[in-house]
């Protein structure tokens, strides 16, 4: 089991393991004295003011915060010591909207979402309601974590499951200073279990994709490249291969926003957010195509909307109301984060919004 750093905001009291002083950071300082434009003063620039959505193409369901892992960039604050976990009542409420939305991906993240005790019991049902693309978003060392989850490649190959893991870097040292002492070796084992159910191997319809995070206060480098270079890397040192690289800039909320501050940082990386700034990322950003769905059944425009604790801006702001015509006339709720996903050639949880 890997060694925890640390644990979450909230066990140890931080006062940004609360949404509200998250946005007063946000909303104060370089945005408050006018020094950078806000996020809403941007897109006005480019008439992109209000943000609407579009056609929904994506369901984001969070099934729960808890985590065998303590990664110190987590804007979910994830980890072992966070009980939040969608109950059975408020997955069937999701079944239900599953069965009959326009979407077509349902995308399931956590935390670990394999930690939920109905979660085996959810991909079986939400499988047959014909959705098009099934993703799960997994840590990979969970499937090393304990026996109960060895099986978790056999179980994903079953339902023929999207499977989307976190993999910082192709060194031990640096994904073992993101992640955790010991992740490294756990998420190659993992890996390679995956690969031998045939996930990730070339002309596969079982698709294995990573995602990249930097290790510190910068933006990710070209996808395309860095998918190249994991590929090269994973192959010749473990004989590994995936299909592609997702590269995600890290949002300056929750524990990435603790670590902003702490390393004095955080002014030098709005600068950077807001100099990067790219008014086509706006277009598709993952707010305009996805409904995020919390663990208690609120609906959210993002999944980095939900850890801000930021509601839709709509009469509809439950699964117990869910109703797609009525959310699909809107607008979205933003904030200073949101130039994390426009920054460069943009970033969603699908990777770079343009190429």
């Amino acid at each position: 089991m890997a060694k925890l750093k640390q644990q979450s905001l909230r066990k140890r009291e931080n006062q940004l393991a609360s949404a509200n002083r998250q946005l007063e950071i946000l909303n104060s300082g370089i945005f408050a004295d006018g020094e950078l434009p806000t996020f809403a003063k941007k897109i006005k620039q480019t008439n992109q003011f209000p943000l609407r959505p579009k056609k929904l193409e994506i369901l984001q369901i969070n099934v729960g915060y808890m985590c065998n892992q303590v990664c110190e960039h987590c804007h979910v604050d994830a980890g072992p010591d966070r009980k939040e976990i969608m109950t059975w009542q408020t997955m069937q409420k999701c079944l239900e909207v599953i069965k009959n939305t326009g979407a077509h991906t349902l995308d399931l993240t956590g935390g670990a979402p394999e930690m939920n005790p109905n979660f085996r019991r959810f991909v079986e049902k939400a499988s047959q309601a014909g959705i098009k693309d099934f993703i799960v978003r997994s840590n990979l060392t969970i499937i090393r974590a304990n026996k109960k989850y060895h099986d978790l490649p056999q179980f994903f190959k079953k339902y023929n499951i999207h499977v989307v893991s976190s993999m910082p870097h192709w060194t031990r040292g640096k994904t073992d200073k993101q992640r955790g002492e010991g992740v490294f070796d756990m998420s190659i084992k993992a890996l390679e279990q995956l690969n031998a159910v045939g996930y990730g191997m070339p002309g596969s319809s079982l698709k294995l994709d990573l995602v990249y995070n930097p290790n510190g206060a910068y933006l990710p480098g070209d996808q395309a490249s860095m998918e190249k270079e994991f590929k090269s890397a994973l192959l010749a040192d473990f004989n590994i291969q995936f299909h592609h690289l997702f590269a995600i800039t890290n949002l300056p909320i929750s524990r990435f926003l603790d670590y902003l501050i702490a390393s004095e940082n955080y002014e030098e990386y709005m600068y950077q957010l807001v100099e990067a700034y790219n008014p086509a990322a706006v277009q598709n950003v993952m707010c305009t195509n996805t409904i995020s769905i919390s663990w208690d059944g609120y609906l959210y425009d993002c999944d980095f909307n939900q850890m801000l604790d930021l509601k839709l801006a709509s009469k509809i702001t439950h699964i117990n109301q869910y109703n797609e015509s009525i959310l699909s006339n809107r607008n979205i709720v933003i904030s200073q984060h949101c130039f994390g996903c426009t920054a460069g050639a943009g970033s969603s949880c699908q990777g770079v919004v343009t190429t």
